[in-house]
């Protein structure tokens, strides 16, 4: 990916349509999710510096302003940050939903550096059932690289609250990522030894891990919970096909980078057509 090819997602909201693809390619043979870590040393992570960029380019892009999508019915949306980030790295992405006519909620968990399984059960859980509550009617979850893990497991174990799941470079497949990611990833696995010793399995924030929240994710979503997969065949920091179910109707592909996923137009394009087409009724 160049420079240039980001750009042409800025001129319309066709040209954004054109390179949002559906996946050309085929999901890892091994359908075992969060196999046992293994580094790829070849993504390209220097790519990763240009999600500047892409912040600038959605500002100019027309999906931002809510030209050429459709509009929300106002049911409400989790949305959940990737790994050792906050709520606000999607404040730009809560902004954007809440003017298409959607009711955003943020997730909730502080730091997404803790336990999987912890973080749902004591906080993600909570998000889920106030904006259910609130909004009487099933809700969407979208979540970027390890929120999108989280939100298909709480997809798998909630399916009557859940309407639809959308997902954003998540490595759903397998923990195949950049050595830079997994040594990052050993320096919270220990923290998390050291702040919760037996409460959780030692194999915790690993593909060896036999928690609820893995054993969720070994199955695959309800047929009653509408999924999508965005990745970029650009990302520097996990392997993107450990993010693709191999359904074509599923997967969809977008320029770009692991980190700019959360300000991509083209992927604001697609979350819009994509929650237009699960429309979630209220409770009767």
């Amino acid at each position: 990916m160049c420079l240039a090819g980001l750009c042409e997602n800025i001129h319309t909201v066709e040209a954004v349509q054109v390179r949002s693809k559906c996946a050309r390619g085929a999901a890892p043979g091994n359908r075992k999710p969060l196999r046992d870590d293994k580094a790829a040393s070849h993504l390209p992570i220097w790519q990763e510096v240009l999600f500047g960029v892409e912040v600038l380019l959605l500002h100019a892009a027309p999906v931002y302003y809510g030209f050429g999508v459709p509009r929300g019915d106002h049911s409400a949306v989790v949305i959940i940050p990737g790994f050792l980030l906050t709520d606000l790295y999607l404040l730009e992405l809560y902004g954007w939903l809440a003017r298409m006519g959607y009711q955003p909620y943020f997730s909730g968990i502080g730091i997404n550096a803790d336990c999987p399984n912890l973080l749902i059960r004591r906080k993600l859980t909570e998000t889920i059932e106030r904006a259910r509550r609130e909004t009487d009617r099933r809700i969407h979850v979208i979540g970027h690289s390890l929120g999108g893990v989280l939100a298909r497991s709480v997809a798998g174990d909630r399916p009557d609250d859940i309407a639809s799941v959308i997902t954003l470079g998540s490595p759903f497949r397998g923990t195949v990522a950049h050595p830079t990611v997994l040594q990052a990833v050993e320096m919270v696995r220990k923290q998390i030894r050291q702040n919760h010793g037996q409460q959780v399995p030692s194999g915790c924030y690993s593909g060896a891990c036999t928690c609820a929240f893995l054993d969720s994710l070994s199955r695959d979503l309800p047929a009653t919970v509408a999924e999508t997969a965005i990745y970029t065949r650009n990302d520097g920091l996990v392997d993107w096909r450990y993010c693709i179910t191999g359904n074509r109707d599923v997967d969809c592909e977008v320029p770009g980078t692991h980190v700019g996923l959360g300000f991509n137009p083209a992927v604001y394009s697609l979350i819009a057509k994509r929650l237009a087409a699960v429309r979630s009724p209220q409770s009767a």
